[in-house]
Formats: C-alpha cells, sequence, structure tokens
C-alpha cells in the first residue's frame, strides 16, 4: 500500500511539472479551440486570443484544465454549430475553470443547444457570456459535483418551448450562483436547479419591459437554498405567474428541504403573479429582511416551519422610494422608509451566515455592503454620497483586498468609478491593464509567479491609488 502511495504522488508530481501552457488565436500556430482541446492533458491550461472564432465546437476531456480569454472575450460564435448534437463546448473532464469566453448561437435538434454542455465532474465559470443560444449552461446529473459561476451574464437564451432556460442545472450536490446578471431568458427560467444546495447571493435576475421568461429562479427539487442579497424583477410579460418556485415538481432532493430569504430586493411589475410559490411540506421557510414589491400573492403554499421578520411587503413599488425603478435601479434614496429596519437573521441550520456581504453591481459584478446603522431592508445599504475634498481621502476610500489563498485581488470603491487597472512587475513589466467602468473589480492571480508587484488604479475622479502586492 506504501509503494502504491508514493507511485501516485510520484505520477501526479510529474504531472504537475509537465502541465503545459497552450496558446490559441489567429496569429498563433493553433489558431481555433477546437484544436488543442484533444491535446491537452490534465492540469494544463489554455490561453484563447480575445478574437471571434466562427463555427468552433470542441469536447474537452482532460481533467484540471484552465481555460480562459487573454486581451478580453473570446467570442465562439457557433452559427448553428454543435458538437455532438450538443453545445459548442462539452466538458467531460473534472474540476474545469472557464473564464473570459463568449458563447452564442447554438442550436440542435433537440432544442436545447447549450454554450456549455456540463457531463464532468465540478464546474467554475467566471466573467463569461452567454447569449441567443437554446441554453445558456446545461449541466447533468453527475455526484459528487459542484458547480460555481460568477460575475457572468446569460441573456436570450432558450428555443421558445419552456423546457430550455438562461441556464439549467440537474441533480449536483451545490450550485453556487453569484454576482451575475440573468436577464430576457427565451420563455424558459431566467435560473433553474435542482441541485441538492443552492447558494443564489447577490446576483441580478430579470424579465424587464421586453422579457418572455417565466420563472425567474425555479428550484423544483427542494433541497437546501439560500438566497441573499439579489435583485429579483418580473416583467410584465413574464410567461409564469410566479416569481420564485420551490420544491414544485416534487421534493426529491435529499432532505433537508428548507429555503432562506435574507435581504433580496423582489419587484413585479406584472399585473398579478405569485412572489414564492412553495410546495407543501417544505420544512422550514425563514425570510428577513426582504423587500417585496408589486402587485400579486406574497406566498403559495406552506411550510412546516415559518421563520419570518422585518420583510416589507407593498403593492406600492414608488413608495420603496427606489432611486429609479423605471430603468431597474432599486438602491434606496435617502427617504426610503427602508432604511435601518433590517434585523439581524442569523444564521441557517447548517451555520452558514444570513448577513449580506456585498451588493450587486452592474454588470455582473459587486461591491462590498457597508452598513451605516441598522441593515437597511433589501439587496442595497443606502448611504449619502461622498463629499471628499482631497486626492488622500479618495485614495482612502479604494480597498483593495488580497486572498493568496483563493488566489484572487479585490478591489472596491465607494463612490467613484475605477476606470483602468495596470499590474506591473516591481522590475517595471506590465503584467496586464485593463479599462473597466465599476465600483468593483476582482482579477485572478493563479497565473502569476512568486514576487512583489505594483498595482496601480485611476478613477474616473482622476485620482490613482498605487499599491505593493506580494505573491507566493
Amino acid at each position: 500500500m506504501k509503494k502504491y502511495i508514493l507511485f501516485s504522488i510520484l505520477i501526479s508530481s510529474i504531472q504537475h511539472l509537465h502541465a503545459a501552457i497552450w496558446h490559441v488565436g489567429p496569429s498563433q500556430v493553433y489558431t481555433k479551440p477546437s484544436q488543442v482541446s484533444s491535446l491537452v492533458q490534465n492540469g494544463d491550461t489554455v490561453n484563447i486570443d480575445a478574437a471571434t472564432y466562427t463555427s468552433d465546437v470542441a469536447y474537452w476531456n482532460a481533467s484540471d484544465l484552465l481555460i480562459r480569454g487573454i486581451g478580453g472575450y473570446a467570442y465562439l460564435q457557433s452559427n448553428g454549430a454543435s458538437y455532438g448534437g450538443k453545445a459548442i463546448w462539452v466538458i467531460g473532464g473534472s474540476n474545469t475553470t472557464v473564464e473570459w469566453i463568449e458563447f452564442s448561437g447554438c442550436s440542435v435538434p433537440d432544442h436545447n443547444g447549450a454554450g456549455i454542455r456540463q457531463e464532468g465532474k465540478n464546474l467554475t465559470v467566471r466573467h463569461c457570456y452567454f447569449h441567443d443560444n437554446e441554453e445558456g449552461i446545461l449541466a447533468g446529473t453527475v455526484n459528487p459535483s459542484n458547480i460555481l459561476i460568477e460575475y457572468t451574464e446569460f441573456d436570450h437564451n432558450g428555443y421558445g418551448d419552456g423546457y430550455s432556460h438562461n441556464l439549467y442545472i440537474n441533480n449536483i450536490d451545490t450550485l453556487t450562483f453569484q454576482f451575475n446578471y440573468s436577464h430576457h431568458a427565451v420563455v424558459g427560467h431566467e435560473l433553474k436547479s435542482r441541485a441538492h444546495v443552492n447558494f443564489i447571493l447577490y446576483n441580478r435576475i430579470s424579465n424587464e419591459a421586453t422579457g418572455t421568461a417565466s420563472r425567474e429562479i425555479d428550484l423544483p427539487n427542494g433541497g437546501t437554498s439560500i438566497l441573499i442579497g439579489n435583485e429579483i424583477e418580473q416583467g410584465a410579460n413574464s410567461e409564469n405567474s410566479n416569481i420564485i418556485g420551490y420544491g414544485l415538481e416534487g421534493l426529491t432532493n435529499p432532505s433537508p428541504h428548507e429555503i432562506y430569504l435574507a435581504n433580496n430586493t423582489i419587484v413585479n411589475d406584472k399585473s398579478s403573479g405569485t412572489f414564492l410559490q412553495l410546495q407543501t411540506g417544505t420544512s422550514l421557510l425563514k425570510s428577513y429582511n426582504n423587500i417585496f414589491a408589486g402587485s400579486g400573492t406574497l406566498l403559495s403554499g406552506t411550510a412546516t416551519s415559518v421563520d419570518t421578520s422585518n420583510n416589507w411587503r407593498t403593492v406600492s413599488i414608488a413608495s420603496v422610494s427606489f432611486s429609479d425603478a423605471s430603468n431597474y435601479d432599486y438602491h434606496l434614496l435617502n427617504l426610503s422608509p427602508a432604511i435601518d429596519k433590517g434585523a439581524n437573521a442569523g444564521n441557517t441550520n447548517s451555520g452558514f451566515s444570513l448577513l449580506p456581504l456585498f451588493e450587486y453591481v452592474d454588470p455582473a459584478n459587486s461591491i462590498l455592503r457597508m452598513p451605516n446603522g441598522n441593515i437597511d431592508l433589501g439587496g442595497y445599504e443606502f448611504s449619502f454620497p461622498l463629499n471628499i475634498s482631497n486626492a488622500a481621502e479618495i485614495s482612502n476610500s479604494i480597498s483593495v483586498i488580497q486572498n493568496n489563498e483563493n488566489e484572487f485581488v479585490s478591489i472596491a470603491s465607494q463612490g467613484l468609478i475605477i476606470t483602468e487597472i495596470n499590474l506591473f512587475k516591481i522590475n517595471g513589466g506590465k503584467i496586464f491593464s485593463n479599462s473597466t467602468s465599476t465600483q468593483s473589480y476582482q482579477f485572478y492571480t493563479s497565473s502569476l509567479i512568486s514576487g512583489i508587484y505594483i498595482l496601480d488604479i485611476k478613477t474616473k475622479e482622476g485620482v490613482n491609488k498605487t499599491i505593493k502586492l506580494f505573491f507566493h
């Protein structure tokens, strides 16, 4: 047994030492992602230059892959093409990470052509864009498997039959869906998940004026679902009457069947409907500090145990004093009755904190939530505009959090617009430069070698902040 363990460690070490970085792009040796998809080995990285790759589809079988666009989105414009009648990319390997890829235009005879069809275990998708496919992401039933989707936009996916959606996650172990913008699904749901446990955190999920989507969130098999800090809006043309559905196809996931809602802003722009429809027999509904604004019924169905506090139900959307509800800006104005009206929501029964830590920032981004006094109701904390008199104070309003364990750096500002981010090696070599227009930004450091780096942040207000970062 000891010899076998040592041999396994040796093989793993050899694989790690020989992990390769593949370069794809119009000016590279490999001009299309499909040309390397059958060549990559476990642990490899595939860097795809920002460009349009027309009708290029692929199957990824190796595990522990990092596949990412470089310099912007690598745009996979399917034009109806698919791999195996399934998707633009079919992922068969385990532990795959996909970043900065745009997927569009997939269609198949079964009408569920996806940007990604996930068939392996464990997937991370971040900073991607799925639009105008028959399905954004379609993940099969795989156990054990966990999926993380963050900083990603889903737009106008769906065939129009009600069985295809912006994304559809089948019976995996855990889905974490955070800092995303899912909107205008074509008749289907903005988010459908059969995962045993769902963390739905700090997203914008909406139909808006022209959307025809069905439910904003559909969790048809129950289990444990935790919704914190989301902005959820049902449009006037929604195909369904309820905004969130839980367990409506049967409570068949592993128990407990518990749903938690904390500090969500949920707005119904339809003349009727139901904010939350539960399968009768749900074990627990816990709802704190939410805003339910607009017409319709608050709750349909019953739970065995109900714990609700400090929610605000109002038919009048105007009464909330949102910043600009007609344009889906649900930040609070200074006279809003929602300010300081929250309560401590505590934890879930499994110990997960229901305190909101972030706020959604459009599009598909986030910023730290900064309470001032008692917590406010809904997804956004009110704060007065900053009155900053000098450059030093402006610089101090930008925070940088370095997380070496999880290999990322987060930048957040309060009241400022970040327009440019540059990272330099200490010897002066530029690692990357990115133009943006946001109050928060996050980048990953897994590809950086150990050493000292200089991070330079520029704001719309004309002030720079420069700090040293140490990576190891």
